[in-house]
């Protein structure tokens, strides 16, 4: 193909559009771009509150949700959050004891409902839905929830 060739010209245009869109992204976004890290604990529960508000959005089905800190404790959750904490550390502590080692995800599926739990790093999120959702979607949604958060509270 030669470089005049309309191919190319286009190839070479949508290179440089998407790297002109990258180097500027700082530029047009400093504030998203350059977000420290929030200093208290109270700033992460804020962000982890962000973050299940946006799994809600994700997640129509969602009955309710808790993230939780690598100690255990609930950063944020739809409900009771010591309630919501000590039934993910029962769940996490369940599947770790029949794999033999820690759980990445579980997966629990009932009459009622189904129950998800994914961990990232030491930041972990359960949440219960409604019957018949699809399964790898929300383990997905899960898992860009966390990221984010860890993201936003680590950097």
């Amino acid at each position: 193909m030669s470089s005049n060739s309309p191919a190319a010209i286009a190839q070479s245009t949508t290179t440089t559009i998407q790297e002109t869109r990258f180097s500027d992204t700082a530029v047009i976004f400093p504030d998203v771009m350059t977000e420290s890290k929030p200093a208290t604990e109270a700033g992460q529960s804020e962000a982890a509150e962000r973050a299940l508000d946006y799994l809600r959005e994700l997640t129509p089905e969602l009955r309710g949700a808790v993230i939780l800190d690598g100690e255990g404790g609930a950063l944020a959750a739809t409900g009771a959050a010591e309630r919501w904490a000590e039934a993910g550390a029962a769940l996490f502590g369940a599947a770790d004891d029949a794999g033999g080692r820690p759980a990445d995800h579980v997966h629990v599926a009932t009459g009622d409902g189904e129950v998800f739990a994914v961990r990232d790093g030491d930041l972990a999120l359960v949440a219960v839905t409604e019957r018949f959702v699809l399964a790898s979607l929300t383990v997905f949604d899960m898992r860009a929830v966390l990221r984010d958060l860890r993201a936003e509270i680590i950097s």
